[in-house]
């Protein structure tokens, strides 16, 4: 009897959160959807259509229009709000952030996850402890460092600042990871005549590939979403701006309708969103999985 009760146990909690699974799911989709689904709703209305009914969740095919974007795409110029150049110029930066926070990352991570020196465990609690230092605290003495070089109104000196930011928390996850990949596989690569380098290059970083699709994934939001030293280093050239920046312009613009407040966001956001679904496999995918043999 008892068996019997047990399993009818088991069966209620399978179906239970089975059942519960799927509604918190759901929950958390219309959590994280909606207020995109309606920010694109309202970037392809008319402002006029706007202001008769805010609350529609629904767009007419009469009221649909792509004028917004146009106006934040054409420069400014013509009349728009530059968002191309913005785009342009962010794209330039978070890229370059990614290819130098990487190339500094890699050897630090192995370096901390395989090389044995005196301090060695406190290294990983030490690039954390970077992020001790609010960034309002550090703003104003790089500033007055990168204006004595030159770099303080460019792409570049920006490009700079955020590595610096990004290298230590780089070299944390990265470690994580390469910490997963089984030593008999370097062993295996030495006796087959490889150099430390030529085992990186050849054996940890084709494995390491989710790590570093996530790493840079996640330094490149951090380049793309930054707005305060952007805004400190490049506020004086609007030429150089990135496109948290110009959103930051529109909406302190009065007379911008907040219809192309909602396309510049829109504009800010589907990058970063294409990017991650272009890597999803790769962030997904154990490429360590059945690499150990012995």
């Amino acid at each position: 009897m008892s068996g019997k009760t047990a399993l009818s146990r088991a069966r209620f909690e399978e179906r239970f959160f089975g059942v519960a699974r799927w509604i918190v799911i759901a929950l958390l989709a219309v959590i994280t959807l909606l207020p995109f689904y309606y920010m694109v709703l309202l970037s392809l209305k008319p402002i006029d259509a706007l202001l008769l009914d805010p609350g529609s969740l629904w767009i007419s095919a009469k009221d649909f229009t792509l004028s917004t974007y146009r106006d934040v795409l054409r420069s400014t110029d013509d009349g728009g709000q530059g968002f191309l150049r913005f785009l342009l110029n962010s794209a330039l930066v978070s890229l370059g952030t990614v290819v130098l926070t990487l190339v500094a990352a890699v050897p630090g991570a192995y370096a901390v996850s395989r090389l044995k020196f005196f301090g060695h465990r406190q290294v990983s609690a030490l690039f954390l402890a970077v992020y001790l230092f609010p960034a309002t605290l550090l703003a104003v003495p790089l500033f007055v460092i990168f204006a004595k070089i030159g770099l303080s109104s460019s792409l570049v000196g920006l490009a700079v600042v955020y590595v610096a930011q990004t290298v230590p928390v780089s070299i944390y996850m990265l470690k994580n990871y390469l910490v997963t990949i089984p030593a008999s596989i370097e062993e295996a690569a030495a006796l087959d005549g490889c150099s430390r380098l030529q085992t990186v290059r050849k054996v940890i970083l084709p494995l390491a590939l989710p790590s570093l699709m996530a790493t840079g994934l996640y330094v490149f939001m951090i380049a793309w979403n930054e707005f305060l030293f952007a805004l400190l280093f490049l506020a004086a050239d609007p030429g150089q701006w990135t496109v948290s920046l110009g959103l930051a312009q529109l909406s302190n613009g009065i007379e911008v309708p907040k219809t192309v407040l909602m396309a510049g966001s829109v504009v800010l956001t589907i990058p970063v969103v294409l990017l991650f679904f272009a890597a999803e496999r790769l962030l997904t995918e154990g490429l360590t999985s059945g690499a150990d043999k012995s």
